[in-house]
Order: structure tokens, then C-alpha cells, then sequence
């Protein structure tokens, strides 16, 4: 099975290759977002991670508290569905869960995408982790990852991909989270992370893993 920093990659360089000029933009805005260190405010190793309470795709609101109480937690901030890196992730950590809840923790994804009742009552009770919406981006800038998205790459969503953020996210139409992975022991405190404003790079699952080994 690849990695997922391969399957990433592969897509990274199918984009060059594909679509030269557009590829070349992100890079000039990534390299803006990183010369600006967006991201550098997020929770850092040591830090107390803030609790929140969330709505699942079900409706059920759902507490990181709670789930604290069971052990540690595996926490995921993605830009949403519609995005293909971030479906790589979240697939690569499903096929990962087994191996994330023996070591007694749970996963929490979290984009701003609303809970629209998209999903059936029996896709909800597949979902081998929690899904939860964070709308107005507030939990994400709480632990430092909202970022302003670009006007070059609102731009691309919305003319080349035809993607209204502002009826995904239900208002929200500029603030996407940065893709990041937070690691929490049962304290609630960061024992791990991974934050990257390029949003084609993800953390790689066997990391989360050897940390929760660690744990």
C-alpha cells in the first residue's frame, strides 16, 4: 500500500502535469501563506487543546470532552469533501482505525462543511469515526489553523470547480481551516502535530500511530 505522502505526491505532480499554469499559481500562494507563517500561531506540543462541542452529520452534538474521558484523541482539521488531498487522508486513517482505536483512541475530523443531512442513517453508522462541522471556522482558529483562503484559489473553486463555499459552509465562504493533525493525550494536552499551510501535504498515519504507541 503507498503512503500516503506518495499518493499526495503523485497527485501533486498529475496537477503539474495536467494543468501547469494553475499549479504554478498555488505555489506563489503557498510560498506568500508560509512567508507570512500562516499557521505559526497553531497549538503547539505542551499546550492544552480548547474544548468544544460540535454537530455530527446525525445532528447529535458531539463534545471533545467526552471523548477525552474514554482516552486519547486523534484530531483532524480538512477543508471538506470536495477536496481531493483531503480525501486521500481521511482515507488513508480509515483504513488506519483498527489500529488507532486498539491503542484506545478516537478520531475526530473536523471541516466546515454544515451537516446537511447528505449522509443516510446507515452511512452515519458506517463512518468508522466522528465527522464534525465547524461552519464558522471558529474552532479551527482557536487552535490556530482558519486561514483566509487566497482570492486565486476562490477564484479556481469557484470558475474552474464550481464550488459555492458559501452554501457548503453555510455562510462561510473565504475561511478554510489549514490542513492540521493534533495528537491529545486524555489530559487534553498536544503530544503531537503536524500543521502545513500547503494543503497537498498531510500527516502521515504511521506517525499518528507511533505517537499514540508513545502515549
Amino acid at each position: 500500500m503507498k503512503s500516503l505522502i506518495a499518493q499526495t505526491q503523485a497527485k501533486v505532480d498529475a496537477g503539474r502535469k495536467n494543468n501547469p499554469e494553475f499549479m504554478a499559481g498555488v505555489d506563489k500562494e503557498i510560498e506568500k501563506a508560509k512567508a507570512l507563517q500562516q499557521g505559526e500561531s497553531a497549538l503547539l506540543v505542551g499546550e492544552r487543546a480548547p474544548l468544544f462541542t460540535l454537530p455530527a452529520p446525525s445532528g447529535e452534538q458531539v463534545s471533545l470532552q467526552n471523548y477525552l474521558d474514554q482516552g486519547p484523541v486523534v484530531l483532524t482539521f480538512y477543508r471538506g469533501s470536495w477536496c481531493p488531498y483531503c480525501n486521500l487522508q481521511l482515507n488513508a486513517l480509515k483504513l488506519r482505525i483498527g489500529d488507532i482505536t486498539s491503542l484506545g483512541a478516537k478520531l475526530i475530523a473536523i471541516s466546515p462543511e454544515r451537516p446537511d443531512g447528505t449522509l443516510s442513517a446507515e452511512e452515519i453508522s458506517e463512518l468508522p469515526f466522528s465527522v464534525l462541522s465547524d461552519q464558522d471556522a471558529e474552532v479551527a482558529a482557536n487552535y490556530g489553523v482558519a486561514w483566509q483562503v487566497p482570492d486565486f484559489l476562490l477564484e479556481h473553486m469557484r470558475v474552474d470547480r464550481g464550488l459555492d463555499l458559501q452554501e457548503i459552509n453555510n455562510g462561510n465562504a473565504t475561511i478554510l481551516p489549514i490542513p492540521a493533525t493534533f495528537v491529545l493525550n486524555q489530559d487534553g494536552e498536544v503530544v503531537w502535530r503536524y500543521v502545513d499551510v500547503d494543503y497537498r501535504t498531510r500527516s502521515e498515519p504511521d506517525d499518528i500511530i507511533n505517537t499514540l504507541k508513545a502515549i
